[in-house]
């Protein structure tokens, strides 16, 4: 083989990694797109319900907190001991007046709130007091107490993903169901009130 037949062999190697290279880059993006559709697909298309994010907290006490209300509002601050009743369940919804969702579900809370037989608390969570008082003026106030979480701490003992977040709390005081998400019809009459008239006997 003469010099000029090596140089020619020795480019058509190259020219070869070269194009197989280009199709990988090339391909790469398609592959991921295909891996990441398949996640949604799943996601949307299976039995699993989005807004149930699993919670170690499931069936345990409710961590130990001391929230001060609103400065503000007239409504008295949170603690854990308020959330044990002995003689019915009650509703921890977390919420934020900076949470688009949280307006959405809170005609909802209203509702529940008017229901004989449901207490429902809340904590303010990582919330300026002014901003607070003018949601609670402006949309009204379905909370029977209401612990101002400026930190965010107590929301990090209950394992907060984001806000709007409610836990479903039984009479001795165990998280007995958490919903993430802002609560819609579905949930509240399929999972929540349903779970509620079974704790309260």
């Amino acid at each position: 083989m003469t010099s000029e037949q090596d140089t020619q062999a020795v480019g058509g190697g190259e020219d070869s990694g070269s194009h197989w290279g280009k199709r990988v880059l090339f391909l790469l993006p398609v592959v991921i797109f295909l891996i990441v559709a398949g996640y949604f697909a799943w996601g949307l298309l299976s039995d699993r319900d989005p807004s149930r994010v699993p919670s170690a907290l499931i069936d345990q006490k409710v961590p130990q907190f001391d929230l001060p209300p609103v400065a503000g509002l007239d409504s008295p601050g949170l603690s854990t001991a308020d959330l044990m009743q002995a003689d019915q369940p009650v509703l921890l919804n977390v919420w934020a007046s900076w949470c688009v969702p949280c307006r959405a579900e809170h005609p909802i809370l209203m509702r529940l709130a008017e229901r004989d037989g449901v207490t429902v608390h809340g904590i303010n969570y990582k919330d300026t007091p002014a901003d607070a008082r003018r949601f609670i003026q402006n949309l009204g106030n379905p909370y029977t107490r209401i612990g101002a979480d400026r930190s965010g701490r107590a929301g990090i003992q209950l394992g907060v993903y984001g806000v709007p977040e409610t836990y479903v709390i039984g009479p001795s005081g165990k998280i007995r169901y958490k919903h993430t998400g802002p609560i819609d019809s579905k949930a509240l009459n399929q999972k929540i009130l349903p779970l509620l008239e079974k704790l309260g006997g």
